[in-house]
């Protein structure tokens, strides 16, 4: 079975993820560049590999979705270092992508090739992907959010605050396309495109979360540390939508999203 060699590809992923944050402290940009991008690609083959192996996307488990978080995790890193050139960002985003990969080997779950029906649409994986995209986006405008707030404090430049608005942009358009995706696929699959599961309202309040902190930018751009703040309560409120609902006793009594 595929998920047998995960923790070699694992492995050889986070050597090549710490050495490019390592060259990265040492302004190495190119080494730390192509070490970094090369274990984002060895991770991607695993994921790929396992596509093939399962005959299905795979994104129908917690550990499936764990996946493609920290893919798009180290992702995230490599833009904003390309982009911005934040030496310790490859550094943070390969903790995050590190602490889900370890989840993974610790709560290993069963990965098979049934897909069942509701899951079997062409909305599927545009919608997993998606939502994987943005939230990788929106954890690292986090990381730029606790850098503010840890580091920077009174001190902030229009350069933190800009990476961080940019971050979210970027990711609230994706979480928005996401969520759009996911109505298209609930009316195919129930007939309805909104039923106020515990999922859909948990991804409605993460939703607003993120357009409060938007707006709130907009109307206080001097006030950093409440749109921090913000930034860090849109994040917990992404975690409780993406995971935390699987212990709500409401979300297993009435949700479909239960994983």
């Amino acid at each position: 079975m595929i998920w047998e060699y995960f923790i070699w590809f694992a492995a050889v992923s986070a050597l090549l993820w710490i050495t490019g944050s390592a060259l990265a402290w040492r302004d190495r940009r190119s080494p730390a560049l192509v070490s970094y991008i090369a274990g984002t690609l060895v991770f991607f083959s695993f994921m790929i590999a396992m596509w093939v192996a399962l005959e299905r996307p795979p994104m129908r488990t917690m550990g499936e979705t764990r996946l493609w978080y920290s893919f798009f995790m180290a992702v995230a890193g490599i833009i904003v270092y390309s982009r911005w050139k934040y030496k310790w960002i490859l550094s943070f985003s390969t903790i995050m992508a590190l602490v889900y990969i370890t989840v993974n080997l610790l709560k290993p779950q069963i990965h098979t090739k049934s897909l069942m029906p509701a899951l079997q649409s062409p909305w599927f994986a545009p919608h997993v992907i998606v939502y994987m995209f943005s939230y990788g986006m929106l954890g690292a405008a986090t990381i730029m959010a606790l850098y503010v707030l840890i580091f920077k404090k009174d001190d902030v430049t229009a350069r933190e605050t800009s990476t961080t608005d940019n971050l979210v942009a970027t990711g609230l358009a994706f979480l928005t396309f996401g969520m759009l995706f996911g109505a298209l696929w609930a009316q195919e699959a129930w007939g309805t495109y909104w039923a106020w599961d515990p999922k859909e309202t948990w991804a409605a309040i993460t939703w607003l979360t993120y357009l409060l902190y938007v707006h709130y930018r907009i109307s206080r751009p001097k006030d950093h540390q409440t749109a921090m703040w913000i930034l860090i309560l849109a994040f917990i409120c992404l975690q409780i939508c993406w995971w935390g609902i699987n212990y709500l006793p409401s979300a297993h009594a009435t949700s479909v999203h239960v994983y």
